[in-house]
Formats: structure tokens, C-alpha cells, sequence
């Protein structure tokens, strides 16, 4: 509960307490509305933050064309099977029924065909293995050996270990769901704690897929890196996301900062481009930083909602359209010159030298410790003239993208998952969600089903990643 804060007797404060006074209470007054007012489209909050009572709009502008199919796009429909699995003949009755005279039944052709594509009512196999013994003349005995994955007398398989791990860890389904769902689809009762024990075995078969996932990401010229709150054991851990357009990792840490960074060791020892939402440990790294424009869309919005100033659509605007012809340059593979750079660059320091004019420092109080605070339009401005490089980086080089979505993106099933199942119970079930869903992301990314990504960790055969630079 916010304790009350009880106003002073103002007879008793000089004017100048009472101008402080003033200034306090406007600041605080305008963090609340700063507060009420911030959703999804002016600020970093998620969509699902903003209430039943918020309409999320998308910073997307409308292209004009018409909701559809759009003129000369390839539809795809069902089509039918060159060669079906069963095929159904409906008899003809035996005789007319015109003339009830018989009917030569043996001279029927196909009128026409119709398929029906439906899935076959599941049922699990048992198979038995046998080994055999018998003894040589010469009394030596032989007995042949079962296969190496087979060690119980009961146990189950690949595949059905695989869906259960598909279905809590790909799928995001709570385990007891995940066991529901597998009992009524195949008759087999697996308890929670088998699937519990399954995703352990996973973690472990998938470990050293994820370890080469790590060191082909520190080779990467261009990554994407960002962070969320996970809670774990009932506390606060971070989940932290590396990725590119072939891999993700992920991985948890107690520590939001460049204790968990350095922990990771993926961004510390890699010389590239890396893009990233301005959060102030990633300034400590060695390499080419290049910020998410979204965030900064966002903030713009919200800055001229607040201030109502023409400066803040400019630089929307510019943002916009300059990512529009960095992508059009792009797909013809043509460089922009020194020229247009410098047109670009110039332009951005016109907009934010008009954003100054109208949002000037606040001026540090005569005996007061400390900075001033600053106005969010100040601070923004600010921020943008600070890393006005990592801003427009995406323009002197076209590789690099506009957003850090490819980032935000591989947060968001995580977030899925928590909000499912609650927390992680424990931090090992933490970490083996880490290891599985980064083999599953990446290898997704890369064309593999995830299904079969686990079957083949079970079978003791993990499929490999490309490296893609």
C-alpha cells in the first residue's frame, strides 16, 4: 500500500519552499499519468498489459489494399491424393427402378470420385524383444545381446517420449494436460513425473546440440539480444535470448546485467553488430551496436501524445521512411552513397536540434545535490542524440535490420509457457526448458520438425545445426 503523504503548513514555507513544493508535486503528478497512460503502442509494455478496456493498435501504417487474397498470389487448397489408402465403392441397387428389370452390375464404371482425409484412430505397439541362447557341441554357450537403448524390462520408446516432450516443452502444454492428452489419444497413462523425467533425458541428450548453437552464434557477424523476467522457484530470474535468422539460444540466470552476460559468455567475446533495445549493460560490450527502432516509434508516439509538439511525428516519419528506402536499396543490392548518408544523418540532427529548442534542460537547484529530472521528451531527445549512430545504423549498413524483433520474437513462447503453467518450480527445470526450446527454435529456423528433432535426440542421434553466417 502507497503510504500518505501529508501536506505541509503552508504559512509556514517561503515562497521558494513553496515553488519546490510546487515542482514536486507536478513531477509526481505528471509519473502518474505517465503511468496511466503507456500501453503497447507508446511504450515497451506487453500487448497483454494493456486490459479489456484498451483497443492494441499496430504501428504498422495501412498499405491501402483490400483484406484478402491479394491479385496474382498462389492460393493452395485441398487437392486429392494420387494414390489413396482406402478406397470405398457405394453398390448400385441390383435392379431398375423404373422397370425393376436387373441390372448388369459388372458393366459399372467410376461416376465420381471424392476423397475424405481423415487421421486413423491411434493405437500404441508393444514390441518384444527376444534374445536367443544356445550351446555349441562344444559346450561353449551363445546368447545374443538386446539393443543398447533397450535396458528395462518395461519401457517406453522414442516416440512416445518425444511427443511428451514436444507437447510440454514445444507445445507449452502443462504436464498433467500433456499426460490427459496422450491417454486419450493413444490409451497410455503416463504420469506427470515420467514426463518430468523425460524432459530431464531430453536436456541431456540436447545438451551438446545447444553448445554448438552457443559458440556458432559467437562467430556470428550480426546478433540479436534480449532479456525478460522469468520466475523461477518463486523468484525473479532473467531469461536471456541470443539470436539470428538460423539460431536462438536461451538461457537463465539470476542476474539481469553483465554477470549473466559474462556467464553466458556469448556477447563478450564477439567483435559484430549487435542490436539490442538500449538497456544500459549492453553499452559495457566491444561491438558495433545497433538500437530497435520500434522502441523509439513507440516513444515518439507517446511523447507527442503528452507534449502535443510536431517534432516527435517528424522523426516517426523520417524513421519510417527511411527504412523504406534502405529496404528498397536492399532488394536491388545497391549501397546508398555518401550523399544520401549524409542527407539522412543531417536531417535526423535537424529534427532533434527542433526537439531541444522545445525541451530544454531543467537547470540543477541552487544547493541541491544530484541531477535535475528531466522531462521524458528531454531524455528521449537525449538518448537519441547520445546513440545517434546505433539509430541509423541500419542505414549505412542495409544488412542490418530496423527492429530487434527477431529478438522480441523468441521471448514471446517463453512467456507462453509462464503464463500456462506458472512459474518454473525449480531452476533445473528452468534450464532444461533453456536447452530444449533452443535446439527446437533453431532447428525449426533451419527446416526440421520439432517432433522429430526429439525423436532423433531419444534414438541417440541429435541432428546437428548448420552454421549460417
Amino acid at each position: 500500500m502507497t503510504k500518505k503523504t501529508s501536506l505541509p503548513d503552508l504559512s509556514t514555507l517561503t515562497h521558494a519552499e513553496k515553488d519546490d513544493l510546487i515542482k514536486g508535486l507536478f513531477a509526481r503528478l505528471e509519473a502518474l499519468e505517465s503511468k496511466v497512460n503507456k500501453d503497447s503502442r507508446n511504450s515497451s509494455k506487453p500487448p497483454s498489459s494493456d486490459g479489456f478496456g484498451k483497443k492494441t493498435r499496430s504501428l504498422r501504417e495501412s498499405s491501402g489494399k483490400k483484406v484478402g487474397g491479394q491479385t496474382g498470389h498462389k492460393g493452395t487448397t485441398l487437392k486429392k491424393a494420387a494414390q489413396p489408402t482406402q478406397t470405398v465403392r457405394h453398390s448400385l441397387p441390383t435392379q431398375c427402378d423404373r422397370c425393376h428389370s436387373p441390372l448388369p452390375l459388372h458393366d459399372a464404371i467410376v461416376a465420381e470420385r471424392r476423397q475424405v482425409i481423415d487421421i486413423p484412430a491411434a493405437a500404441f505397439d508393444v514390441i518384444e524383444h527376444h534374445t536367443l541362447a544356445l550351446v555349441c557341441q562344444c559346450g561353449q554357450k551363445h546368447e545374443s545381446m538386446f539393443p543398447a537403448e533397450v535396458t528395462e524390462q518395461v519401457q517406453y520408446g522414442p516416440n512416445v517420449r518425444a511427443l511428451g516432450v514436444h507437447l510440454t516443452q514445444g507445445q507449452m502444454l502443462p504436464f498433467a494436460r500433456a499426460a490427459e492428452l496422450i491417454g486419450d489419444i493413444y490409451g497410455l497413462s503416463i504420469s506427470t513425473g515420467t514426463l518430468v523425467a523425460w524432459v530431464g533425458e531430453a536436456s541431456t541428450a540436447l545438451q551438446s546440440t545447444a553448445d554448438l548453437i552457443a559458440d556458432q552464434l559467437r562467430d556470428a557477424a550480426l546478433l540479436h539480444a534480449d532479456e525478460s523476467g522469468l520466475r523461477v522457484a518463486s523468484k525473479l530470474h532473467w531469461l536471456h535470448i541470443v539470436a539470428d535468422e538460423k539460431h536462438t539460444w536461451y538461457g537463465v540466470h539470476s542476474r539481469r546485467g553483465m554477470e549473466a552476460i559474462e556467464a553466458h559468455g556469448i556477447l563478450p567475446t564477439r567483435l559484430g553488430v549487435l542490436v539490442h533495445d538500449c538497456w544500459a549493460p549492453y553499452w559495457q560490450l566491444d561491438c558495433n551496436h545497433a538500437l530497435c527502432n520500434a522502441h523509439l516509434l513507440r516513444e515518439l508516439i507517446y511523447v507527442k501524445e503528452v507534449t502535443s509538439q510536431a517534432w516527435p511525428q517528424r522523426m516517426k516519419d523520417f524513421l519510417i521512411n527511411a527504412n523504406k528506402l534502405c529496404e528498397e536499396a536492399g532488394q536491388k543490392k545497391r549501397r546508398l552513397s555518401d550523399e544520401e548518408l549524409a542527407a539522412f544523418s543531417a536531417h535526423y540532427h535537424k529534427i532533434l536540434r527542433e526537439g531541444e529548442r522545445k525541451n530544454p534542460e531543467v537547470a540543477r537547484s541552487d544547493g541541491k545535490r544530484g541531477r535535475s529530472k528531466q522531462s521524458i521528451a528531454f531524455n528521449l531527445l537525449r538518448r537519441m542524440r547520445q546513440h545517434a549512430d546505433a539509430v541509423l545504423l541500419f542505414i549505412r549498413d542495409l544488412a542490418v535490420p530496423f527492429t530487434n524483433n527477431l529478438a522480441e520474437r523468441a521471448v514471446r513462447m517463453p512467456k507462453v509457457k509462464q503464463k500456462i503453467s506458472g512459474c518454473f518450480r525449480t531452476l533445473e527445470g528452468a534450464e532444461n526448458f533453456c536447452i530444449i526450446r533452443s535446439c527446437l527454435d533453431t532447428l525449426h529456423k533451419q527446416g526440421y520438425g520439432m517432433l522429430d528433432v526429439l525423436r532423433h535426440a531419444f534414438a541417440g542421434n541429435p541432428i546437428r545445426p548448420a552454421h549460417c553466417c
